[in-house]
C-alpha cells in the first residue's frame, strides 16, 4: 500500500519549488504562471530512521523503505472550470490520489507576483491566503459538478455513481509556504491554521527547501534546526498524510532485507501480512512480533526472546506502529 499525494495550488505559490524539494525531480520552477503544463510525478522514500538502525543491527544486504508518490498539477486560477488559464483538465491526474496537498502562499514578496498580477504585503498574508484557499476549493467543487453532469448524461438509467472518485471527497492537507521567520512564528501559524480547521496544516519555506537541495541528510537537519524546525517539507507532509489517512508502518528485518510496510491503523496481523503477498493473508498461521524499541534496547532477537518480549500473535492481533514482525503461513 503506497501513499499517493496530489499537489494543487494557484500559480506562483511555490508549488513546483516544493515539489522539487519533495522529490528532487527537477520540475521546472519559474516566476511566471503556468510554468507547469504536464503533471510532474515523483516517487520518493518515506523518511523512517528505524530502517537504518535495523539495517546496522542485522547487517542487511538491502533496505527498502515505504514510498510516497507525488503528482504536481498545473496551477489553477479562478475560472479554471470555464477554461481560464490552462483550465481544469489536469485535475483528472489526482483522482486516484488518496489525499490532496493544497500549497498556499503565506509570504510577502514584491518580486513574486500572484496569479491575479498583484503582490502580497505582510499585512495581507492571512486575507490573501483565505481568498486563495476559497478559489481552489471552488474550482474543485466545479470540477466535481462537471463530473456529476457527465456521469448523469451517460447513466440516465443508473441509480448510482458512488464509485466515481470526486475531488471534494478527498482529505486535504494545507501546506502553507511561509517566510523563514514564520517557520518559528507560532502566532502566524495559529492564524493560518484557523483558516482551514479542522484539516491539517503544515508550514514550510520553499525558499529554504530550495537552498537545501544539495545538502545531505545531516546538513539539512542542522540547517533546519537553526530555524527551530525538526522536519523538512517531506517529513512534515508525510507525517500529516499518515495522520490524516490513519496509516502506520510495521517492519520486517533480516540479513537479506530490512523493509517498512504501510498499513491502515487497526489492521489485523493477517491483513498486514496480505500487504506483503495475498498468499500470506490467505495462509496465515501466526505472527512473531516484538516492539522496535525493545529490539533496539536489547540489541538482538535472541535477547528479546530471553527477556520474554517476543510474542506469538494470532489472527485477531491488531498491529501497532513499529512492530517488527515475522509471519508464519502455509499455502
Amino acid at each position: 500500500m503506497n501513499l499517493k499525494i496530489g499537489i494543487v495550488g494557484l500559480p506562483n505559490v511555490g508549488k513546483s519549488t516544493l515539489f522539487n524539494a519533495l522529490t528532487n525531480a527537477g520540475a521546472l520552477a519559474a516566476n511566471y504562471p503556468f510554468a507547469t503544463i504536464e503533471p510532474n510525478v515523483g516517487i520518493v522514500p518515506v523518511p523512517d530512521s528505524r530502517l537504518q538502525v535495523l539495517g546496522k543491527m542485522y547487517e542487511t544486504e538491502k533496505i527498502v523503505p515505504a514510498t510516497v508518490e507525488f503528482v504536481d498539477i498545473a496551477g489553477l486560477v479562478a475560472g479554471a472550470s470555464k477554461g481560464e488559464g490552462l483550465g481544469n483538465k489536469f485535475l483528472a491526474h489526482i483522482r486516484e490520489c488518496q489525499v490532496i496537498c493544497h500549497v498556499v502562499r503565506a509570504f510577502a514578496n514584491d518580486d513574486i507576483v500572484r496569479a491575479d498580477g498583484q503582490t502580497t504585503s505582510e499585512a495581507e498574508i492571512e486575507s490573501n491566503a483565505k481568498r486563495d484557499i476559497e478559489i481552489i476549493q471552488t474550482e474543485l467543487e466545479l470540477a466535481d459538478l462537471e463530473t456529476r453532469e457527465k456521469v448523469a448524461a451517460k447513466r440516465k438509467k443508473d441509480a448510482g455513481d458512488e464509485l466515481i472518485p470526486y475531488l471534494t471527497d478527498k482529505p486535504v492537507i494545507y501546506m502553507f509556504n511561509v517566510s523563514e521567520a514564520d517557520l518559528s512564528n507560532a502566532v502566524r501559524q495559529e492564524q493560518l491554521a484557523a483558516l482551514v480547521a479542522p484539516a491539517q496544516a503544515v508550514f514550510v519555506s520553499a525558499k529554504l527547501e530550495e537552498e537545501m537541495a544539495d545538502m545531505d541528510a545531516t546538513e539539512k537537519m542542522e540547517f533546519l534546526a537553526s530555524y527551530g524546525v525538526e522536519k523538512d517539507a517531506l517529513g512534515e507532509l508525510v507525517q500529516a498524510a499518515y495522520q490524516t489517512l490513519g496509516l502506520q508502518s510495521y517492519l520486517t528485518a533480516g540479513k537479506k532485507e530490512v523493509r517498512a510496510w504501510t498499513i491502515r491503523q487497526g489492521s489485523t496481523a493477517p491483513q498486514a501480512a496480505g500487504v506483503i503477498h495475498t498468499d500470506f493473508e490467505r495462509g496465515f498461521i501466526a505472527a512473531q512480533v516484538c516492539k522496535f524499541d525493545d529490539l533496539v534496547r536489547l540489541g538482538s532477537e535472541k535477547a528479546v526472546k530471553e527477556a520474554g518480549l517476543m510474542r506469538t500473535e494470532g489472527k485477531d492481533y491488531v498491529m501497532q506502529d513499529g512492530d517488527v514482525v515475522e509471519f508464519r503461513f502455509n499455502v
